[in-house]
C-alpha cells in the first residue's frame, strides 16, 4: 500500500510542473488523425522488461493479476530466439522473427555495413538497422497518430519516419512524469490524440539481472511496476476515455550457474581470424576469410564443453535463426550457445546471478507475460501459451489497421481474445 500512496502523491505534486517544462519530448506538429481514425479504439501497449511468466504470482503483482483476470491473460508467451531485449521488443511491434527484422542480438556485426550495432550506442537510433515496419509506422501511414514513451526502434528514423510523439531513452524521467505524459497525450484534441501508445518499464529486468529472479530486490521492483500500472489506469480513466491495455514482456529471467562458466575457445578470441559479438548467452563469430570457418568449427567442436557449436546453416529450425532466415546477413558463421544455466564469461569477472537469452522452447524461465483488458477484449479468458509474433497482428486488428507486408505472426491470438464486432 505504501508504494501506491507514494505514487499517487508524487503524481499530484509533479504533474503540472512537468507538463509545463517537458522539453525532452519530440513532437511532429504537422500530423493529424483522419476523421475515420478518430473513431478507432485506443491502445496502451506496455512492456515490462524481464517480467517472467510467473512473476505476477511469485511476487504478488496483485493489481496486474486482477486486471488480467477481468480481461484476458495467457498461461505464458514464448519469446523469439534469442530471448534478449532488443530482438524481442522489435518482434512484438513488427510480427517478425529477429533474423527476419535484422536485430539478431542486442549487439552484433553487419557484414554489409562493416560495423557493429549496439543497443548502448547511437546505432540504436539509426533507422538503417531496422527491417520490417513497426506498428506505429503502420498507424501513422494510415493517418492514425502514435506515441512512444520508450520502445526499441521508436527513436530511430525507420523508413524515414517516427511516431508523432516520442522520447529518446532516458531513465532519469520519473514514473509520475511518464504517467502524466500519457494523460497529456490523451487530453489532446481528437485530431492530435494518439490512438496507439507504447510504454516501457526497465526496472524489473535491471533487478533480475543484478540480484536474480527470486531476490527481494526483484520482488520490490515487481511491486513498483504493479503500483505504477494501477496508477496509470486510474489516471487514464479520469480522462473519460475507454482505453484498451496490452501488457507484455520481452522475455523472462533465470538464475545462472555463477561458479562454472564455459571457457571461450582460444580461436574464437583470435581477432586476426574472427570478429566476435559476445553476449555471454550467445556468441557470434564472423570469419574474416571463409577458409577459417571449417578449421575453426572442427577445432571448437572437438573441445566444446558445456556449450553447443553451430554453423550458420545448422542452427535449430524452430529458432528461425539459420542461413535461410538471415535476411540481413548478420548471424555469425559460427555460433556458440552455452548450455542453460551457464554463460560465457570472457571478461573473467563475477557474473550477474540473473540472465536470459536461452532457447525459450527448452527453458521455461524464458517465457514472458501477456495480459490485456479493455472494451475490445473478452472478459475472464485464459489463453494457452503462444508465440510473441502474434502480438503485432492482434494490435493491428484491434486498431482496424491493414498491412500488406508478409509477417511471421498469425491472427490466431486476435481471433481468441478480441470481441467480434
Amino acid at each position: 500500500m505504501k508504494n501506491y500512496l507514494l505514487l499517487a502523491l508524487g503524481m499530484a505534486i509533479s504533474s503540472f510542473a512537468f507538463a509545463q517544462t517537458d522539453t525532452l519530448q519530440k513532437v511532429d506538429a504537422a500530423t493529424r488523425n483522419s476523421a475515420a481514425q478518430q473513431q478507432k479504439p485506443y491502445v496502451i501497449m506496455i512492456s515490462i522488461d524481464g517480467f517472467r511468466y510467473d512473476y505476477a504470482t511469485l511476487h504478488h503483482a496483485d493489481h496486474l493479476k486482477e486486471l488480467g483476470e477481468k480481461g484476458v491473460h495467457a498461461e505464458s508467451m514464448i519469446p523469439s530466439y534469442p530471448s534478449l531485449t532488443f530482438p524481442n521488443h522489435y518482434t512484438l511491434v513488427t510480427g517478425l522473427y529477429p533474423a527476419h527484422h535484422g536485430l539478431v542480438q542486442n549487439y552484433f556485426y553487419d557484414r554489409n555495413f562493416k560495423s557493429f550495432y549496439s543497443y548502448k550506442s547511437k546505432t540504436a537510433t539509426e533507422g538503417k538497422w531496422y527491417g520490417g515496419t513497426p506498428i506505429w509506422l503502420v498507424a501513422e501511414r494510415q493517418k492514425m497518430l502514435s506515441a512512444s514513451f520508450y520502445w526499441v526502434g521508436s527513436e530511430a528514423d525507420i523508413q524515414g519516419q517516427y511516431p508523432t510523439y516520442y522520447y529518446k531513452y532516458n531513465e532519469k524521467i520519473g514514473i509520475h512524469d511518464r504517467i502524466q505524459t500519457v494523460v497529456n497525450w490523451l487530453k489532446q484534441p481528437e485530431d492530435r490524440r494518439p490512438h496507439l501508445i507504447t510504454f516501457y518499464f526497465p526496472e524489473v529486468d535491471h533487478q533480475g539481472h543484478k540480484y536474480g529472479p527470486d531476490a527481494p530486490e526483484t520482488d520490490k521492483a515487481v511491486h513498483f511496476i504493479d503500483s505504477a500500472i494501477y496508477e496509470l489506469t486510474k489516471a487514464v480513466k479520469a480522462t473519460g476515455l475507454n482505453v484498451n491495455y496490452v501488457v507484455v514482456s520481452d522475455h523472462g529471467m533465470t538464475k545462472i550457474d555463477r561458479e562454472q562458466s564455459p571457457i571461450t575457445p582460444a580461436i574464437a578470441l583470435d581477432t586476426n581470424k574472427f570478429i566476435r559479438a559476445d553476449e555471454g548467452v550467445l556468441t557470434h563469430l564472423y570469419a574474416k576469410k571463409t577458409e577459417y570457418i571449417e578449421v575453426a568449427y572442427a577445432e571448437i567442436k572437438a573441445e566444446a564443453k558445456d556449450y553447443k557449436v553451430y554453423l550458420r546453416d545448422e542452427l535449430p529450425a524452430q529458432w528461425h535463426y539459420s542461413t535461410k532466415d538471415d535476411r540481413y546477413n548478420r548471424i555469425g558463421d559460427i555460433v556458440l550457445v552455452p548450455n542453460w544455466p551457464e554463460s560465457f564469461n570472457s571478461q573473467h569477472r563475477k557474473l550477474d546471478p540473473g540472465a536470459h537469452g536461452y532457447d525459450p522452447y527448452a527453458v521455461k524461465d524464458m517465457h514472458a507475460i501477456f495480459y490485456a483488458w479493455g472494451p475490445n477484449f473478452k472478459k475472464g479468458l485464459t489463453v494457452p501459451t503462444f508465440q510473441n509474433v502474434d502480438i503485432f497482428p492482434m494490435v493491428a486488428q484491434l486498431l482496424g489497421l491493414t498491412y500488406t507486408e508478409k509477417i511471421d505472426g498469425t491472427k490466431e491470438l486476435a481471433e481468441k481474445v478480441l470481441v467480434k464486432k
